[in-house]
């Protein structure tokens, strides 16, 4: 039996256009030209058929027509001469005393398709609790979803808060920082012109280990 599954080969393709053409041009049918490609290619008719009408017919459609017209003339000029027969130039060969075995071995009656097993209430039943189940916990995860999801905006609100107080901080910081050093510069100038004034005068002063000035007795 023909079960050829593989792919066309450009000389497949030539082969079918040929035959095809040959058997137009000279009176016989596309018919009987797939049986002929067919039995020599190990593909069956149908095969050989498609593959002309899909594929092959596109290229040589100009040399088609010229062949239909080549057919014309002669049933023209046949017909003159006695009458117009169709032309059968192939005959498939008879199928192989094994091939007809396997043929008589197969089963007079295609077995029929097994019914669908009917369904039962109890099924029906437990089938709409674990649907009913499964919805459940779908609502439980989309609730849980929303939930999180408001916490994360939450989240970052508050993130977005901090940021800001920090950086407030950070800027008050500075200033603090900058006040600081002005404060102290301050207070070194103001004393280098105590201890300048003092000495003027004779005056004698020291510095404490807590900063503080205290007059020395003479």
């Amino acid at each position: 039996m023909k079960q050829r599954q593989d792919a066309w080969t450009e000389e497949d393709d030539l082969l079918l256009a040929e035959t095809v053409l040959r058997h137009v041009r000279e009176g016989s049918t596309q018919l009987n030209a797939f049986e002929e490609v067919g039995d020599k290619l190990n593909r069956t008719s149908a095969a050989c058929g498609f593959r002309w009408n899909a594929v092959v017919r596109h290229q040589y459609e100009e040399a088609l027509q010229m062949a239909k017209k080549h057919r014309k003339e002669r049933q023209r000029l046949l017909a003159k001469q006695g009458g117009v027969k169709k032309r059968r130039l192939y005959e498939p060969p008879m199928p192989s005393l094994e091939e007809l075995g396997d043929v008589m071995q197969l089963p007079a009656v295609i077995p029929a398709a097994p019914q669908p097993q009917s369904v039962t209430l109890d099924q029906v039943i437990a089938f709409l609790k674990t649907f009913q189940s499964h919805e459940r916990k779908r609502e439980t995860l989309v609730k849980e979803n929303e939930r999180l999801r408001r916490e994360i905006e939450e989240l970052k609100q508050k993130n977005a808060e901090l940021e800001e107080k920090v950086a407030k901080l950070e800027e008050n910081s500075s200033t603090v920082q900058e006040d600081f050093e002005t404060l102290v510069k301050i207070i070194n100038r103001a004393r280098k012109m105590v201890l300048k004034e003092e000495e003027e005068r004779g005056l004698t002063f020291r510095m404490d280990s807590n900063g503080n000035l205290e007059k020395i007795a003479e």
